[in-house]
């Protein structure tokens, strides 16, 4: 007689509990758009960056494990909600993670590192786990580290806890991705359906920040018509990101497991990495646009508003191209027109913060 259910580690589709962590893990995504709102320059961008790029991947992994070990025994949903709480305190020490709350974005981050480690060396791909685990703990600490300190010190740490995560595994000798990749299984249902559920709960997001930024003491025609534009746009990324859905599912399924696994990495990690990156920067010229519908936008939040909307067409046609499907070039071409509706934002604005 086969195995029970809980007991298999075959994943179909995303879990209840797959999705709850999803919604804690979204909180990050709110808490940056806030970040680059109240820092909207170079430098607040430079940051967004950094902390999007440490968590994403750690996200990134979740979903590799998930897809490798189900949470459907109640073990392992009690270590997948550990992880959640790694992640919470991340998301709340955001706004001043590189100043005053970066021991608490440091002790979070360890935790989400090591309840990924933990569970992830009860699946098949213990092997790969145990070539990746130093670097993973190595950023870690770099970023405990961080907390500590202050001034230039802690961006250089933090920069170095990216890259020895995110590359350094990588480019090493006998380190490659494709000796990496071979350890992992990936099943495109679960996995698509994973990453799909994360787009819609983070443009849901956006639509909260639509909603928190209404300015109710003062509802006018024009404000009602902003606030329906702006439920249009998170709309429209929601109907092009689904357009690509089904076909990189396809391309998945169709693949060879290593060549799945390369390809999983490239659209999920990397192209996705500048989908959120460009909802993030969406919802903060989002909220400066409806809080202030009768005033000129200004320039750093028209940047942010077009900008945004751009950097999540690049990640669609990035998708394209790597999985062969659709033409990357009508995305490129319309993301270039975003960017064009930027002067739009009248020269008497107050003067322009993203400089250089």
């Amino acid at each position: 007689m086969g195995p029970a259910r809980d007991d298999a580690d075959t994943a179909d589709r995303a879990t209840p509990v797959e999705v709850f962590f999803d919604v804690v893990f979204v909180l990050t995504i709110t808490q940056l758009a806030h970040l680059l709102e109240d820092h909207l320059d170079w430098t607040g961008l430079g940051s967004t960056v950094l902390i999007l790029g440490l968590l994403w991947y750690l996200y990134s992994g979740y979903a590799w494990l998930t897809n490798h070990v189900p949470p459907r025994r109640p073990a392992r949903k009690l270590l997948l909600f550990g992880g959640m709480a790694g992640f919470l305190l991340t998301a709340v020490a955001i706004p001043d993670a590189f100043t005053g709350s970066g021991l608490l974005f440091g002790i979070g981050y360890l935790v989400v590192v090591t309840v990924h480690l933990t569970l992830f060396s009860q699946s098949t791909a213990r092997a790969g786990v145990r070539r990746l685990a130093p670097y993973n703990l190595g950023a870690a600490l770099l970023v405990l580290a961080a907390g500590l300190l202050s001034g230039p010190a802690v961006y250089a740490l933090w920069a170095a806890a990216v890259f020895v995560q995110t590359a350094l595994p990588y480019l090493l000798p006998g380190h490659s991705w494709l000796g990496v990749a071979a350890s992992f299984r990936i099943v495109p249902t679960h996995f698509v359906e994973r990453h799909g559920l994360l787009v819609i709960v983070a443009l849901g997001e956006t639509v909260v920040t639509i909603g928190m930024g209404a300015p109710l003491n003062h509802l006018t025609p024009s404000t009602a018509g902003a606030i329906v534009l702006a439920l249009a746009l998170p709309a429209a990324l929601w109907w092009t990101y689904f357009t690509e859905a089904g076909a990189g599912e396809a391309i998945l399924d169709r693949a060879e497991p290593g060549a799945r696994s390369r390809l999983s990495a490239r659209v999920y990690i990397l192209s996705h990495f500048v989908l959120l990156l460009g909802i993030i920067a969406t919802a903060t010229g989002l909220h400066a646009t409806v809080a202030h519908p009768d005033a000129p936008t200004g320039w750093p939040a028209a940047l942010a508003l077009s900008g945004g909307v751009a950097l999540f067409l690049v990640g669609i046609a990035d998708i394209r191209r790597v999985v062969h499907h659709g033409r990357p070039a009508s995305r490129l071409v319309t993301a270039a027109l975003v960017l064009v509706t930027v002067p739009i934002a009248p020269t008497s604005t107050p003067p322009c913060t993203w400089s250089s």
